[in-house]
């Protein structure tokens, strides 16, 4: 598992030390070593690497990676160039074109997002190959919880979009006054027609950060060319 370098460790150095983690590390490192797991072990932590913490301006919360081969690569919602784009992600993708008119892409990597700012974090980092859930309560959610606090905690102006009622259990521990928080239901195609659809994060997310002095959200994915591969 690759290590936290950038200004991320400060907050999260805390956690390296605690019991559950350390329990966790065992846990994961046999589960690398007797099953398929995802993603691989040096995109774990993808999220933090590609976001550091001082320029967080939007957070993005997940559940736990998707769980078929070559599509998990540490960032939630998104998949490896190449990858058929999973369900929640076009419907992701319709309401970005519906919201800031922005063309679907022909990829799911979601990198150029990552990039400049938005934290795309699961909330568990790992899964068994076909096991949704499957490393659920190893201690992934102890660790991004001391993430998301640490996000909370900065002194500027930050979007926190939780789609679906896990990510919004999230809420409560974000009270600082000074970010946004978006909900509306979860984007799979169970409920995104509950609400998810017309709820423009998007574009409120962006209204939100031009209001405070902050660049706004790039949000067009661009195009990379080449076949998608099915799973």
């Amino acid at each position: 598992m690759a290590a936290i370098s950038n200004d991320w460790l400060e907050p999260l150095k805390p956690e390296f030390g605690k019991a559950y983690y350390a329990q966790l590390y065992r846990r994961i490192k046999d589960e690398y070593s007797r099953y398929v797991v995802y993603p691989p072990s040096g995109d774990i932590l993808n999220a933090f690497s590609l976001t550091p913490l001082s320029r967080v301006k939007v957070v993005i919360l997940g559940q736990d990676p998707y769980h078929e081969p070559g599509q998990a690569h540490g960032l939630c919602f998104s998949v490896k160039p190449g990858i058929e784009i999973p369900p929640s992600l076009v419907n992701i993708y319709q309401e970005l074109h519906d919201d800031l008119g922005c063309y679907i892409p022909d990829n799911g990597c979601l990198t150029h997002w990552a990039e400049q700012g938005v934290l795309l974090l699961n909330t568990i980092l790992t899964v068994r190959a076909h096991q949704a859930f499957s490393h659920r309560g190893l201690g992934w959610e102890q660790f991004t919880d001391a993430a998301i606090r640490a996000v909370n905690a900065q002194d500027r102006p930050i979007v926190f979009i939780l789609w679906g009622r896990p990510a919004q259990a999230k809420s409560i521990m974000l009270n600082n006054p000074r970010h946004l928080i978006l909900k509306s239901p979860h984007p799979s195609p169970l409920s995104a027609y509950r609400g998810f659809f017309g709820s423009r994060p998007f574009s409120a997310a962006n209204h939100f950060l031009e209001a405070n002095g902050v660049e706004p959200v790039d949000w067009q994915i661009p195009n990379v060319g080449g076949p998608m591969v099915s799973q």
